[in-house]
């Protein structure tokens, strides 16, 4: 258990500084390139989900299902106020 602990530390420290290091004009293709992996993440969390033999599999299940729907639709939204700003003034 503490060494699933120790990796998710250090994967969060190391997700942390990668992103915080990317340069705003890559921002917005890294938004994209995020938004099919949690694509990916949320085919998994179904699947598990739909795998699942007890209650509490099931409730976890559907809460990684719901964050990751979450997660995708409000990546789409951030990539496409900030695809917006970068479109000519209609008159």
């Amino acid at each position: 258990m503490i060494d699933l602990l120790t990796i998710f530390v250090l994967a969060a420290f190391v997700g942390f500084e990668v992103v915080s290091k990317v340069s705003t004009i890559l921002h917005t293709p890294l938004m994209s390139g995020a938004n099919a992996i949690h694509g990916v993440i949320l085919v998994g969390a179904i699947l598990i989900t739909g795998a699942a033999e007890s209650g509490v599999q099931v409730v976890l299940g559907l809460l990684a299902v719901f964050l990751a729907t979450v997660n995708v639709v409000g990546g789409f939204v951030v990539t496409d106020r900030m695809l917006e700003m970068f479109k000519g003034h209609k008159r």
